[in-house]
């Protein structure tokens, strides 16, 4: 049984005359016949009473009239929401730390030309934002280029430098810049192995030869700012919005000199939705002069 079949079907039940019910579908009278032939047979059963001047149903057209229009109103509903893509969901995940400024940023100006378009927003860390996209339970995720999988495309969309943070009363805050052999006996506050942040963070202590001396792992870059401030060590961050009212001194890292990527990442496997491959070209035409 085919939704055509069905639309046929539902063209002879409504007008009950093959030669006008033909008219409106915009096929012969003899291809309508020879459709509900099939579609009759198909079900084993007669749906039409043609031995009248009008075509009526039988009972068993009749039951199938009211589950027909229901498979055929869900169809028609179904392609008025592809049609209009606006009213579709975006599922955008991205890392904790830039639901502060990257990620408004986007959506507020991608609504002012979408006013519709809704969001359903997740933060993680880079390890299950991974999973959610190979998943299929997220469209884009907004995130460092440290996921790594076959299917996941990444482009990126801008860099932030990566600062060391000290509270001010710290000898190094007299500085404006330092390298990581300068923190190499402080006590550091640090995100938890699975960041990104905190993966980049490791890598450069392994290029200089460094081994931190880690005091504290946090879920929240805003949590190992504070906590820095409140002088339990020091840390390597990016310097996001909201951080300048902090007990805080913001050293550039002068060797190694370090920068985080962020992009956006969909998995290759899986078709974009009209609504969804637009705001990822939203997303990258908003940062081109910023790469």
């Amino acid at each position: 049984m085919e939704l055509q079949q069905l639309e046929y079907f539902l063209s002879i039940a409504h007008i009950g005359n093959f030669t006008k019910a033909a008219k409106a579908v915009s096929i012969t009278q003899s291809a309508l016949s020879r459709s509900i032939i099939r579609l009759e047979k198909e079900l084993g059963v007669q749906l039409l009473n043609r031995n009248t001047k009008e075509v009526t149903l039988t009972r068993y057209g009749e039951m199938l009239l009211t589950h027909a229009e229901r498979i055929v109103k869900e169809e028609t509903a179904a392609k008025m929401e592809i049609d209009k893509p606006d009213k579709q969901i975006i599922n955008l995940s991205f890392l904790h730390s830039l639901g502060s400024y990257i990620v408004p940023r986007l959506i507020s100006s991608f609504r002012q030309t979408h006013p519709s378009c809704k969001f359903k927003l997740n933060q993680d860390n880079s390890t299950v934002l991974t999973e959610l996209l190979v998943k299929g339970k997220t469209d884009l995720c907004i995130c460092s280029n440290l996921l790594m999988n076959e299917t996941i495309g990444w482009l990126p969309l801008c860099s932030e430098e990566l600062f060391v943070i000290v509270p001010l009363n710290h000898p190094l805050a007299k500085k404006d810049s330092v390298n990581l052999q300068d923190i190499a006996d402080e006590s550091f506050i640090t995100l938890k192995p699975f960041y990104g942040l905190r993966l980049l963070a490791n890598q450069l202590f392994d290029m200089t030869g460094v081994t931190p001396h880690i005091e504290f792992e946090g879920d929240e870059i805003v949590t190992v700012a504070n906590l820095v401030a409140a002088d339990l060590g020091v840390s390597l961050i990016p310097k996001i919005p909201g951080m300048d009212r902090l007990n805080l001194k913001f050293l550039h890292l002068s060797s190694p000199h370090c920068r985080r990527t962020i992009g956006i990442a969909w998995d290759t496997s899986k078709m974009l939705s009209p609504l969804v491959y637009e705001f990822q070209k939203f997303a990258l035409d908003s940062f081109a002069d910023e790469r």
